[in-house]
């Protein structure tokens, strides 16, 4: 008889990410989320509309206090999650490579460009503003001052598993929205949550205010419909949406959306062929951001 006990993994038990804890979903129920050739990787929860719901109140609560931090300090809390995210550099690199089906140095190139975009998108905190607002030339001795607040609440359908979409993807929809002080309630990738569940304790044991990111997993065609539909949802994101018809399409959350007169990003019209490894630009720091125009009398 062997000396040796045989020792038993200890299998991760993932989790949503809601308000800043890590609830099971409310229908007790999880799926299994498989690799690219079809092997078990790990149970992921399945949330629900209800999960969503809950997701919304915690964002919201979290809009206020997020909103009112400085630019710079949100710089800062951005930066901290790099330095997290790099820490735990070899897990998303294992994770997305499982994910994804592609080979470790490749899914280690994916997760280093994530972590330089959060630092990419921390840099852009205390500066968006130079070029979303301005004084304005006005008739009458006034300055008119335009300056840019966030939207608030963003629903998310995060980009659905491929070439870096399962972390890459995500983090390019995530960081813009809550560098310029949105809240954010994303749905993570059905077929590719592990990297979008792990990011929230990453953000966790950052910087991040509870509430502030907010991860739903299971299937897109319960949770994004609520996002879409809630009248507490002030913008949404569809990058992951697919284009086709159904729930959880595009066409369907748009339509959704125009009820409570949501601002929407649309999905490119094949969402497998953005790369996202190229450039962000500026275009997703402005699209949840909201203009107010100050009039003040000059010599006051």
């Amino acid at each position: 008889m062997s000396d040796v006990a045989t020792r038993l993994e200890v299998l991760k038990t993932y989790k949503l990410y809601v308000g800043g804890k890590f609830p099971r979903s409310e229908s007790g129920r999880v799926y299994e989320v498989t690799d690219s050739k079809g092997q078990w990787l790990a149970n992921a929860p399945l949330g629900t509309r209800k999960d969503a719901r809950d997701a919304v109140v915690a964002a919201r609560k979290a809009v206020k206090g997020w909103a009112g931090t400085t630019a710079y300090n949100r710089g800062q809390v951005l930066y901290r999650v790099a330095e997290m995210l790099q820490g735990r550099r070899e897990q998303f690199a294992a994770e997305v490579a499982l994910s994804e089906g592609i080979g470790p140095k490749k899914a280690a190139a994916l997760v280093d460009a994530a972590i330089d975009r959060w630092v990419w998108y921390a840099g852009w905190t205390d500066k968006v503003a130079q070029i979303a607002g301005g004084a304005n030339p006005v008739a009458g001795p006034y300055f008119n001052l335009s300056t840019p607040e966030p939207t608030g609440v963003v629903g998310i359908v995060a980009p659905q598993a491929g070439y870096g979409h399962s972390l890459l993807g995500l983090v390019s929809v995530i960081a813009p929205a809550i560098a310029t002080g949105n809240t954010v309630v994303v749905a993570a990738a059905a077929d590719a949550p592990l990297p979008a569940l792990s990011l929230g304790e990453v953000l966790a044991t950052s910087d991040v205010p509870g509430g502030v990111v907010n991860i739903i997993s299971g299937r897109t065609a319960d949770i994004a419909p609520t996002l879409a539909s809630h009248q507490d949802v002030n913008a949404l994101d569809l990058a992951g949406a697919i284009a086709e018809d159904g729930p959880g399409a595009a066409p369907a959350l748009e339509a959704a959306a125009a009820d409570t007169l949501k601002r929407v990003i649309r999905p490119e019209l094949d969402p497998f062929a953005r790369d996202w490894t190229d450039a962000p630009g500026t275009d997703r720091l402005l699209s949840f951001l909201e203009t107010k125009t100050v009039w003040h009398p000059m010599g006051i």
